[in-house]
């Protein structure tokens, strides 16, 4: 603020310190001033001021009252102490007598300095044997009189113009707000109508005001500095000159960075003020929010491995408080029985958002001051999680045994949800044995009394995903609801039509249909930054514009706000073009399909395809990555499958071995033992491939400076946090979800790190875009799923006959009567049952044996999906479901089903690789595709004709260029008539919206070009090779093959 500004008088007499400025202008002939602009600071400060004061809790502060040398308000601090706490300030007096406050007061700058200020402000402070308290937090519950009136205590004073240095007497804060005395938070403001901005905010805080004044010193004081103009808000837990790390604190706009408009013409920061502030808010961020993080890592010196440890205080962001809160306010309001989704990206920082709300939710009540939740179980498989959330919760609470880790078995796990462990954490795998564990208790003779009858659970699932949605995450409602379950069963369900099974089989199957929905006594709170339909569709409750996600912090806010990298920022595609020869003198008939895979996975791990690849990694790595990162980056190179990852490995190696590289060395990472079919007698193993480290040292050794590159199949894909990792080099099909997931290793920030890379041999610029697109601002949900599909899909699979209800009812009887402990005895009965099933099947053709499998899986998939949605309560669907998950498995699987290979039939001819597109990926245009869950869609299967291998691989080989001409339509009349005769299109047609209609023709499309491309070469190369040009052909068929499709029904009908 300037100085004309920082010392007019607060509120009083600006209007004669204007008049003498005039007149000073006038005969001294100084620059005219612009009367409307000199006050605009002050007049943001004296809104914020008033704010605070008539809405916010506080009273006016006296500046003159600030001691810079022990940074306290002192009379604030003894005036707090001897009305909160009269008896203990009077012996202190006895003892002390006029030095009191002065003993008083040397006391707490001491264990301020040694303790910090957040655990003073907590747990008070020692002063001659007795314990001081700084500060009252609001109780949990409105049962104690006593602890609310000591809460009434609290003194919150808002100080303009605080005179904070006793070296620097005439510099100022322009806001300080205190706790009884205590400075915590400190405000520098500016506008910019007059020339400034929060950035000049920042740089105040940065280059004027030294870290070493007291009331700067870290944890020991102020405990957050805010920077803020009329427009944004940045704040920061601790100064460090120049390095001083600013995070934005504003609400987002538009799903980016920033503030929307503010509402009835107040400032777009007004809410830091309305809101998170005012003097509830800011003793609840106190008292259940702020933290101090500890974090520490190995630093390798020449005298060995130094360990260095830092320390974080965390302030939630504005999201986090957000989220945390109108959750809270949510579950208090309406109870257990909802299903909450939170979508935030990557760098919202998810962990801690999940520790506070836990907190929270253990010891939320209602307004009538009952407990919401008995218990809160945290969903993770994060090591790092669990130790997080009991740090944090410890400096909450200060005692052990609020969280508890489920790290030896299940029977640990049934023993905290007996005892009532206010926090657990656990992975959802240890769930479906809880049964089996209470049992084998009882055995030990250390029985469990698992009673979840009138209790309530709120489960917080890590990373919502579909395993958080099937067979598992039903295990869990039906152990925390399984008094309900059983109440229900002895209320209602028994006397339901249900003759054909024993009571113990009937009993156990209801067991199993009423796990599927929503219980009423759980509520579910799932994080994650990549919702699938499902995730979306079960985790419902609606958010401010009436739809899932409850709550959002989208990836362009993360990326514009600076918490993850844009990794599509420098985006580079290589396609490689190919010929191969056959190379036998015979010509055998092939699949069509599957030779062309077989083509296409022989050329992929071809020796020379790889070592082309493997220099232009090296190369690339040397000259573009290397240096980045203070010379510290590293990347990671996405293979196809575990024998691509091994042959990468080795020619990487032999690389770097035959050019004398030196500094680029490569780890590999994949799953189990790979036998390479050219060597048979030889194994690789990830371990024997990385000389012996083991799977679990591998990220700690990856992160020193000992390794620069990573080559993975299927791990380290996804939840893998490495900030060095720089550059990824992709040479495999990516698409969706792990598109997204896949490409985000990079996203993580570093100091020094200011871009990132991607090279990518497989995929095309808009199929990544396509992928990202739905996760960049807001996931658009698909239309929902029509539940009647499931008795339609029903009805078709008994008129094929291959089953009886005689059947499924024996199998029933068999599977639930014994569902825990089934014996040998019962797997005979359950496999001849199925038998019949089986025989029947073999004897229909080909296509009707397709379409019962497809109908069948359909089936499986989409009640397991239902019935978590909607409460069918119909026992004849979940027999055939269960029944159906065990017939799948027996019904056998054609010669046909079989992977082909192709190795000695074909060579290759001539290989070129070749640079196509470089640049940025722009998710800031186009639409995003909804999602779309399951549909009955399964009911066939694609085709796959004979033809001679020559001539496959003729096509295959060739790269036509043409142009669109109406002679060629005749290729496309020809396609759209063979997709209309096609009896699995019509009937995906008959039962299916367009866009879902569109799953089953993706599938066959690339079929029915296959069948005629003799029809049309150069328009089947363009289709082959042309991603564009094939989307738009298909899109065109697509829309004229349904069209074609309805309207035939209409006829018919």
């Amino acid at each position: 603020m300037k100085l004309t500004e920082a010392i007019t008088p607060t509120g009083h007499s600006q209007s004669i310190y204007t008049l003498i400025i005039g007149l000073f202008g006038r005969f001294f002939k100084y620059p005219r001033v612009d009367e409307a602009n000199m006050h605009q600071e002050i007049y943001f400060e004296q809104a914020m001021e008033q704010s605070l004061i008539e809405q916010g809790g506080y009273e006016r502060g006296d500046a003159s009252g600030f001691d810079p040398v022990r940074a306290l308000f002192p009379e604030e601090v003894i005036a707090f102490v001897s009305v909160s706490q009269p008896e203990r300030w009077q012996s202190l007096v006895k003892l002390h007598g006029d030095k009191a406050g002065e003993v008083l007061l040397g006391s707490l700058v001491k264990e301020l300095a040694s303790k910090n200020a957040l655990h003073v402000l907590r747990h008070g402070f020692k002063c001659f044997g007795k314990t001081f308290r700084l500060a009252y937090f609001a109780p949990n519950t409105g049962m104690n009189p006593e602890a609310a009136a000591a809460y009434g205590h609290n003194r919150l004073r808002v100080t303009r113009q605080v005179h904070f240095s006793e070296k620097h007497p005439k510099k100022s804060l322009d806001m300080v707000l205190s706790v009884n005395g205590l400075p915590v938070v400190t405000l520098e403001l500016k506008n910019p109508m007059t020339g400034q901005t929060v950035d000049d905010a920042m740089g105040q805080y940065r280059r004027d005001r030294d870290a070493a004044e007291p009331i700067f010193r870290f944890k020991e004081r102020a405990l957050v500095h805010f920077a803020v103009d009329p427009d944004q808000a940045f704040m920061t837990t601790r100064l460090s000159g120049d390095d001083t790390r600013f995070l934005p604190f504003n609400r987002g706009h538009n799903h980016g960075a920033g503030n929307p408009p503010a509402e009835a013409g107040g400032y777009r920061t007004g809410y830091l003020w309305e809101q998170v502030l005012t003097r509830d808010s800011l003793m609840d961020i106190l008292a259940r929010f702020l933290h101090l993080e500890v974090s520490e890592s190995k630093v390798t010196t020449k005298k060995g491995v130094k360990r260095h440890k830092k320390e974080t205080l965390i302030f939630p962001r504005y999201h986090q408080l957000d989220a945390v809160r109108r959750l809270i306010d949510s579950a208090r309001a309406q109870g257990p029985g909802h299903n909450y989704l939170v979508q935030h990206s990557a760098g919202s920082g998810k962990s801690n958002s999940i520790a506070w709300l836990a907190h929270r939710l253990s010891s939320l009540h209602d307004a009538h001051d009952n407990k919401v939740f008995d218990t809160v179980v945290v969903i993770t498989d994060r090591r790092v999680l669990d130790q997080q959330l009991q740090n944090t919760i410890y400096q909450f609470e200060h005692k052990q045994g609020v969280v508890q880790k489920i790290d030896e078995n299940t029977q640990q796990l049934a023993q905290a949800l007996s005892s009532g462990v206010p926090i657990i954490i656990s992975t959802i795998q240890k769930f479906p044995f809880i049964t089996l564990a209470l049992d084998t208790l009882a055995k030990k003779g250390e029985e469990v009394a698992l009673n979840t009858g009138g209790k309530r659970f709120a489960v917080i699932v890590d990373e919502a995903h579909s395993s958080q949605s099937g067979e598992t995450a039903m295990e869990l409602r039906k152990v925390l609801n399984r008094d309900g379950i059983e109440s229900a069963i002895a209320e209602e369900f028994l006397d339901v039509e249900e003759e054909a099974l024993s009571e113990e089989a009937r009993r156990e199957l209801f067991k199993e249909m009423l796990k599927r929905p929503r219980q009423p006594n759980i509520s579910f709170f799932a994080f994650t930054a990549t919702p699938k339909f499902k995730t979306q569709a079960v985790f419902n409750e609606a958010g401010p514009d009436g739809q899932p996600p409850f709550h959002l912090y989208s990836m362009r806010q993360a990326i514009e706000e600076g918490f993850i990298m844009d990794v599509l920022e420098n985006y580079t595609t290589y396609k490689t073009y190919y010929g191969l020869i056959k190379s036998i003198e015979d010509d055998p008939q092939v699949p069509k399909r599957k030779a062309a895979r077989a083509l296409a996975r022989f050329m992929s791990l071809h020796p020379h395809n790889i070592a082309q690849k493997v220099e232009v990694i090296v190369e690339h790595f040397r000259h573009n990555t290397r240096h980045r990162i203070g010379g510290r980056a590293k990347a990671m190179v996405v293979t196809a499958s575990r024998l691509h990852a091994v042959r990468y490995k080795q020619a990487f190696d032999d690389y770097i071995k035959r050019h004398g590289i030196s500094g680029i060395r490569s780890l590999v990472a994949f799953s189990g033992s790979v036998t390479d079919p050219d060597f048979p007698d030889q194994s690789y193993t990830e371990v024997g491939m990385n000389q012996g480290m083991k799977e679990s040292e591998l990220p700690e050794r990856f992160a020193s400076e000992h390794y620069q590159v990573l080559l993975v199949a299927e791990k380290y894909q996804t939840g893998f946090d490495q900030p060095l990792l720089h550059t990824m080099y992709v040479d495999r099909r990516l698409a969706g979800i792990q598109a997204v997931q896949t490409l985000s290793r990079l996203n993580r920030t570093a100091p020094g790190k200011e871009d990132t890379f991607v090279l990518d041999f497989v995929n095309e610029p808009g199929e990544i875009h396509e992928a990202f697109k739905p996760y960049y601002e807001v996931t658009p949900a698909g239309e929902p799923s029509d539940p009647h599909q499931l008795y339609d899909l029903q009805h078709r699979l008994e008129e094929h006959q291959v089953f009886t209800a005689d059947e499924v009812n024996a199998f029933s009887e068999v599977w639930y009567k014994n569902r825990n402990e089934p014996t040998a005895r019962d797997h005979q009965k359950i496999n001849a049952v199925l038998d019949h099933a089986v025989e029947r099947y073999k004897a229909l053709d080909d296509d009707h044996q397709d379409q019962f499998k497809g109908q069948l899986a359909s089936f499986r998939n989409l009640y397991a999906f239902l019935a978590q949605i909607i409460p069918y309560q119909d026992s004849s669907l979940e027999k055939l479901y269960s029944y159906a998950r065990f017939l799948l498995h027996k019904l056998p699987r054609r010669a046909d089903d079989t992977v082909f290979e192709l190795e000695d039939e074909v060579s290759l001819k001539y290989y070129r690789l070749q640079k196509i597109s470089e640049g940025a990926i722009d998710l800031g245009v186009g639409e995003a595709q909804p999602l779309y869950g399951p549909t009955e869609v399964g009911t066939g299967k694609a085709e796959d004709d004979e033809v001679e291998l020559s001539t496959l691989i003729g096509k295959l080989n060739e790269r036509f260029g043409t142009e669109f001409t109406p002679a060629d339509q005749l290729f496309f009349d020809q396609i759209a008539e063979s997709a209309v005769e096609s009896a699995t299109l019509r009937e995906a047609a008959q039962a299916n919206t367009r866009d879902n209609f569109a799953y089953v023709f993706n599938r066959m499309l690339e079929n029915l070009f296959i069948e005629r491309m003799d029809g049309n070469e150069e328009i089947f190369g363009r289709l082959m090779n042309d991603d564009d040009f094939r989307r738009v052909a298909g899109e065109h068929l697509l829309h004229e093959v349904y069209e074609r499709l309805q309207e035939g029904e209409k006829n018919n009908a």
